[in-house]
């Protein structure tokens, strides 16, 4: 007899104080790997998602995030990014470039925005000219890169394992 009972649906664990992380994606390609950051952004409670571009998401995917998550659109990201550095926010891009840092080195602060880039294009300069720092997620074997929505539900874990209150 096992010791272990499945949970189907088990209650979220509550916060300490509300998590203060920002993701605010360039304009993407796809609906479905913008529902899925959607759908892990809520999980992690962050505090809202800035969008850019008129991509869809998909309640399908995104589940309750679609609805219980801040969700702002937005014509152009670079406006939105120097407001909020201009509230103390750390702007944290998650991109392959030269002097990123290993995310497994990396401290977050707890007031971050992490910027994340199109799928095929990544970080426009305007944007890369604006991060205070760049984290990348090490690839051991091919291809190049992790997926755009799989990349950022493992920084999301990152940035929640470092801060598992909030």
């Amino acid at each position: 007899m096992s010791d272990f009972e499945h949970l189907r649906h088990k209650p979220p664990t509550a916060l300490v104080e509300p998590r203060q992380l920002i993701v605010a994606c360039c304009q993407f390609r796809s609906n479905v790997n913008l529902s899925r950051i959607v759908r892990a952004a809520s999980c992690c409670a962050v505090s809202r998602v800035i969008v850019t571009g008129n991509m869809k998401i998909d309640p399908k995917i995104a589940r309750d995030g679609a609805e219980k998550l801040p969700i702002s659109r937005h014509r152009s990201l670079p406006p939105v990014l120097k407001e909020l550095k201009s509230e103390g926010y750390r702007l944290v891009g998650l991109e392959q470039t030269t002097n990123s840092q290993d995310i497994h080195h990396y401290s977050f602060v707890r007031n971050t925005v992490l910027v994340i880039g199109n799928e095929r294009q990544g970080t426009p300069d305007d944007v890369l000219r604006l991060l205070d720092d760049v984290v990348e997620i090490p690839v051991y074997g091919m291809p190049y890169s992790f997926n755009v929505a799989t990349a950022t539900c493992m920084a999301l874990y990152e940035f929640c394992r470092q801060f598992p209150q909030g």
